[in-house]
């Protein structure tokens, strides 16, 4: 790796950081002022008092910031930042409270399509076109959601979204796709500066706003012709980016299967996620957040290493360190009775 590389992605990350450090009390005072606040609603919103928002919009200036300064854009940036922008606009609205779940869907999806209409998607060869679009589709919307859906609690979207961003700058580094590396590590400055106002007890949520476009953003990173090939060691290197997001895709599988066997609409909340299940099982917060810490750098480890492996019975290994893990938590999750509660 070039020194004048490695100079770049530090400069972007402490940046981005400073940025979001100094941005988000702004974004926090703007919401006061304006009345941008999440009510406790005794419900799923449980806080003690009422808490701003606007922390998502803090986020996207530090990241947009951070690029325009320190990197040239290119046609690949401009495709990211564009569908990210769409999805930062979505996200405002909504937290304005004013957007139906199915318009932001569509919204969602308008996003997804300005990605692959710039040449952004899954590439695997032994599939169809179609199929690859549809599956590229089907993922930067589900990650998208999938961010939304974890943001439950102080610190853990923001947090999981810092470990996955430097994994996937990882990656890109491995890769020599200085471009992808670049906005990694500028999303993670700013996830980071954004976490030290975030973390329990939270000072500002960042709102639908932050939770997409983190999401979008780490969904259109993570696909394999933009970051580099997972699968140049072994081919089950596929996998890859859904360990990295592995705490994220575990979350809104996990709440889908309960929610459709009580046959409730995958449109509202309910309380199935696994960090209101840990907290009704009486773990405090924040031991909740660092365990979900801890899975997601384990199974962004695992991660590398699998894309690394050639020897075959190694690779047999990983995948099923990950399918006990998985299989455990799920299970033990499980075992815990919530009431139903749907909003």
């Amino acid at each position: 790796m070039k020194l004048d590389s490695l100079v770049l992605y530090f400069l972007t990350f402490i940046l981005s950081l400073l940025l979001a450090l100094y941005g988000t009390p702004l974004a926090r005072q703007a919401a006061i002022k304006f009345g941008i606040v999440d009510k406790p609603d005794g419900n799923l919103k449980v806080q003690r008092d009422p808490v701003p928002y606007l922390g998502g919009l803090a986020i996207y200036m530090a990241y947009l910031l951070s690029l325009s300064l320190t990197f040239e854009f290119s046609h690949e940036l401009l495709a990211i930042m564009l569908g990210g922008t769409i999805i930062v606009l979505l996200g405002l609205i909504d937290d304005f409270g004013v957007l139906k779940p199915e318009v932001k869907l569509v919204g969602q999806v308008i996003a997804a399509f300005v990605l692959i209409k710039s040449g952004t998607m899954i590439y695997l060869t032994f599939i169809p076109l179609w199929l690859r679009i549809f599956l590229t589709g089907l993922w930067i919307v589900g990650i998208t959601n999938a961010f939304n859906i974890i943001d439950v609690m102080d610190g853990l979207s923001a947090g999981v979204a810092v470990i996955a961003a430097v994994t996937l700058s990882i990656v890109a580094m491995q890769n020599d796709k200085i471009t992808v590396a670049v906005m990694a590590v500028s999303l993670a400055g700013a996830a980071l500066g954004f976490l030290k106002y975030n973390f329990n007890p939270a000072r500002i949520y960042m709102g639908d706003t932050g939770s997409m476009f983190l999401g979008f953003t780490l969904s259109a990173l993570s696909i394999g012709n933009t970051v580099g090939s997972y699968t140049k060691m072994n081919i089950f290197g596929f996998i890859a980016p859904v360990m990295i997001l592995g705490v994220p895709v575990f979350d809104t599988l996990f709440v889908m299967f309960f929610r459709w066997r009580r046959r409730q609409s995958m449109f509202h909340g309910s309380n199935d996620h696994f960090a209101i299940r840990l907290k009704k099982a009486g773990w405090p917060v924040r031991r909740i957040v660092l365990a979900s810490y801890a899975a997601s750098v384990f199974m962004s480890v695992l991660a590398l290493v699998l894309i690394r492996l050639a020897y075959l019975p190694y690779i047999y290994v990983c995948l099923c360190l990950l399918a006990v893990f998985v299989a455990c938590a799920a299970y033990l999750l499980g075992r815990i009775k919530m009431e139903e509660k749907v909003v």
